[in-house]
């Protein structure tokens, strides 16, 4: 259920559960993880996330969120491994991102997302709260209200405003996506592990 293909300095890591709506096992979450902290060891110079189908994530897979998984400590675990890699980070959104899936978005570099895609984390209305990290990652992009319109007062942020807000840096059609990630790989997929991870610090 999640797919890695390496390709000269790029990683792309894809969800591949679309007849659930890529929503995430504990296993599959220690997948990613497992990924990313490889790639950290291995010199990936572009890591790229994606989904498979018309959703990018729908967040925990429900029997195992009522199970423990909505608490677990291993979305933590990978969205600190994807924002502790040295290369440059993307998160190519074909579709909605909801629910725990945000954290591993949030701490990448960029965020793509194709037209009419969804963004919301309903922790308020499910009773859990968010991950450690996750509302500061949010805040640093969007600011403290507009993280409270998603995070406390529940709205589903659609991808156009989403993107003049910051949260999504571009928007581009569905067909376009792959090339779009492609061209913002270019340049650091030409460059040494060192440059790229150089470059990264001094941001």
């Amino acid at each position: 259920m999640i797919r890695l293909d390496i390709d000269d300095g790029l990683w792309t890591v894809t969800i591949d559960r679309p007849e659930k709506a890529n929503s995430l096992t504990r296993a599959m979450l220690g997948e990613i993880a497992d990924i990313a902290e490889r790639a950290a060891r291995e010199e990936a110079r572009v890591f790229v996330l994606r989904g498979e189908g018309k959703v990018f994530s729908a967040g925990a897979d429900l029997d195992e969120a009522r199970a423990g998984l909505a608490t677990d400590p291993v979305w933590e675990r990978l969205s600190g491994a994807i924002a502790a890699l040295p290369c440059l980070t993307i998160a190519a959104l074909n579709g909605t991102l909801a629910g725990g899936a945000m954290g591993m978005v949030l701490a990448c570099d960029l965020r793509i997302a194709v037209p009419g895609a969804k963004v919301f984390y309903p922790v308020m209305k499910l009773g859990f709260l968010p991950q450690p990290s996750d509302p500061k990652r949010m805040a640093a992009l969007i600011g403290p209200a507009r993280s409270k319109i998603i995070l406390m007062a529940g709205q589903k942020i659609e991808a156009e405003e989403a993107c003049d807000w910051g949260l999504i840096d571009r928007i581009v059609a569905p067909e376009a996506l792959a090339d779009t990630v492609a061209t913002l790989a270019a340049d650091a997929r030409a460059a040494s592990p060192a440059h790229v991870a150089g470059i990264k610090a001094l941001i």
